[in-house]
């Protein structure tokens, strides 16, 4: 009976651990979408439109991997670190929209690439 338990819980683990995988990448995707978005913004007429609909995706994206970090970390009894990593991420979103939405690009645009490469980072530490 305790195996079954342990391999349900590994199951459980791997599961929770692949969906965080599956959520950073989600967001790291969507951070370079943002990227070339931007680049549009600045060269077409429909960049304005790409771009904010992106914005509303990455942030949903950034809440998903705060759902995803929460998820593998109180079930299994996990490090919390991954929590920090999304709440902060999450934050640095919100910071992202307000200077979006107050034109703010000398500071907008320096955040977002410290997103990236913090989404990369990540990525490549699951």
């Amino acid at each position: 009976m305790a195996t079954q338990v342990t391999v349900t819980d590994t199951a459980n683990a791997q599961r929770t651990s692949s969906f965080l995988r599956i959520a950073i990448a989600l967001q790291t995707l969507t951070v370079f979408l943002q990227a070339v978005s931007a680049g549009l913004l600045v060269t077409s007429s429909y960049g304005a439109m790409l771009h904010d609909v992106g914005a509303r995706v990455m942030y949903g994206a950034s809440m998903l991997y705060l759902l995803a970090a929460v998820l593998a970390w109180k079930p299994g009894g996990g490090s919390p670190r991954p929590v920090w990593h999304a709440t902060g991420f999450l934050v640095l979103a919100s910071a992202q929209v307000v200077l979006g939405i107050a034109h703010v690009p000398s500071v907008h645009f320096p955040l977002g690439v410290l997103m990236f490469g913090l989404s990369v980072l990540a990525l490549a530490r699951r």
